[in-house]
């Protein structure tokens, strides 16, 4: 008889809790949650914990019971921290940089980045003096790794 009546108590729970229409606006209104963002951007949910604390322009809002919740915003930022870090071969410090230099506009994500990244001809429009400059530098370090060296 105890387990009749345990099981009546478990399930009306779930009956309220699928009785209340207004859940799906509130969450609509408040954003994804960590798990349906990983979902969306393709990654576990512990690699956007990780994230955040590594790139300070992340910020999903924070509920007074600490979940996260990721709005549009978020979710586009999330989209260029994984291409630059899974595609397009970035480092962490380095992508970091990128944002820092070029925002997060998603009209700009995909033409910036590809600008950014050094191709071969480049060397080609290199100035003289930057030339100079470098094979300056050059030579200092490689006096520098003969004085270590020596010791």
């Amino acid at each position: 008889m105890n387990r009749n009546r345990r099981s009546t108590e478990k399930s009306e729970p779930k009956k309220k809790a699928a009785a209340r229409p207004s859940d799906a606006s509130a969450t609509d209104d408040r954003g994804l949650k960590i798990g349906e963002a990983a979902k969306v951007i393709g990654v576990e949910a512990y690699v956007l914990r990780f994230w955040e604390t590594q790139f300070a322009v992340l910020k999903p809002k924070h509920a007074r019971s600490k979940h996260r919740f990721y709005q549009p915003r978020d979710i586009e930022t999330l989209k260029l921290i994984k291409r630059l870090l899974h595609q397009e071969g970035f480092t962490i410090a380095g992508a970091n940089k990128y944002i820092r230099e070029n925002g997060i506009d998603p009209s700009n994500i995909a033409s910036s980045a590809d600008a950014s990244r050094p191709t071969a001809s480049s060397g080609a429009s290199m100035g003289t003096a930057t030339r100079r400059a470098l094979a300056e530098v050059r030579r200092d370090l490689v006096n520098i790794h003969k004085l270590l060296g020596d010791e």
